[in-house]
């Protein structure tokens, strides 16, 4: 189903609620062995990250680390650019662990997240904060609204580097990496451009260094459609 234009249109908190739900749904018929799909929990307590809990957590079942090598999920693209982010240091967070680890979080950006100067600051510290702690990040952004602005620009000014920052709608994976020679740790990302009347892409979501999983939007965002009644 091509992508809705959300500037006036209603019914996106019902619509929200149905894709982020299949999304987690989708995941959980791709992850390995281990790994968890779960919706509006998260088992992290961390400084810098904003209790709010996220709209879709991927956490490996145990609380060891996953593992490094190549999971049942094929090979993960090559991202868009890849940096050394000095302020991405590892273990820059305190965490809590539950039953596991967090792994990955995936954000549906909704209209009131950024509709006003605190909420963009808001969010932009949680989505940070989730990297600095480890977590690897999917961000979609299907409203244009306000126009010219992104989270992923205030990601990127967060953190001091050129990285890509398209204005929405958009969708954004960062993949926290190895430590970087001159300090700090990589941070991968891969860009993907969304259009209004246009099919959506299948965008990876990071498990490891070596694996991540797509994350079918189109069919995900197309079963949401029809159960929210948007036509």
């Amino acid at each position: 189903m091509p992508l809705h234009d959300w500037t006036d249109r209603p019914g996106w908190e019902g619509m929200h609620i149905f894709w982020m739900t299949e999304i987690a749904r989708s995941l959980r018929g791709d992850l390995p062995p281990g790994y968890r799909a779960v919706i509006g929990s998260s088992p992290l307590v961390a400084v810098g990250v904003s209790p709010v809990k996220p709209d879709v957590a991927v956490t490996n079942g145990s609380a060891h680390p996953p593992p490094t090598g190549p999971a049942t999920t094929g090979s993960t693209p090559e991202p868009d650019v890849e940096v050394a982010v000095v302020t991405l240091e590892e273990d820059a967070s305190i965490q809590v662990e539950r039953e596991g680890r967090l792994v990955a979080v995936v954000e549906l950006i909704s209209p009131r997240n950024k509709d006003r100067p605190s909420a963009r600051e808001q969010y932009a510290s949680r989505y940070m904060g989730y990297l600095r702690g480890g977590v690897h990040l999917l961000l979609v952004d299907v409203h244009r609204r306000p126009l010219e602005f992104s989270f992923p620009q205030l990601v990127a000014a967060g953190f001091g580097q050129a990285l890509p920052s398209a204005a929405a709608p958009s969708a954004v994976s960062y993949r926290v990496g190895a430590t970087a020679a001159a300090g700090g740790r990589m941070l991968a990302v891969w860009q993907h451009h969304l259009a209004i009347g246009e099919p959506l892409p299948s965008v990876p979501l990071p498990l490891t260094l070596d694996a991540s999983v797509q994350v079918d939007l189109e069919a995900t965002y197309g079963r949401a459609a029809a159960d929210s009644y948007v036509v």
